[in-house]
């Protein structure tokens, strides 16, 4: 797992690079949340591919429990893949909801990503 750090508008957002699943349980999370803090950023991307699959299946509440965690340490966060693959209609109905929002957003792209978590 690496952190890199972007500057945009003078908000630090930190963008998580792995090409790996490195978010599997909540306690992963919860690090995740640690380690932006302590490079001093404000907001956090990541990819897809460093959440476990057991993410996007909302019956595991893996989702949910780590989203919180983000939610509850006021940390912005975004998602960045293609989600349209799922099939599960709760979880794009999941996705639109906190699409509507500024805590958790699922984007398409890191350029879409950095727009997102840099807007006030």
């Amino acid at each position: 797992m690496n952190i890199k750090i972007h500057t945009v508008n003078g908000i630090k957002i930190a963008e998580l690079v792995s090409d790996e699943p490195v978010i599997n349980k909540l306690e992963d999370g919860v690090d995740l949340v640690g380690n932006v803090y302590y490079q001093d950023a404000e907001r956090v991307f990541l990819h897809e591919n460093a959440v476990s699959p057991a993410f996007f299946d909302l019956k595991t509440k893996l989702a949910g429990d780590i989203l919180q965690k983000f939610s509850n340490y006021r940390m912005r966060l975004a998602i960045v893949g293609d989600f349209e693959k799922y099939p599960s209609k709760s979880l794009q109905d999941f996705i639109r909801e906190s699409n509507q929002g500024k805590r958790i957003n699922f984007v398409s792209s890191p350029a879409e990503a950095l727009t997102v978590l840099s807007a006030g």
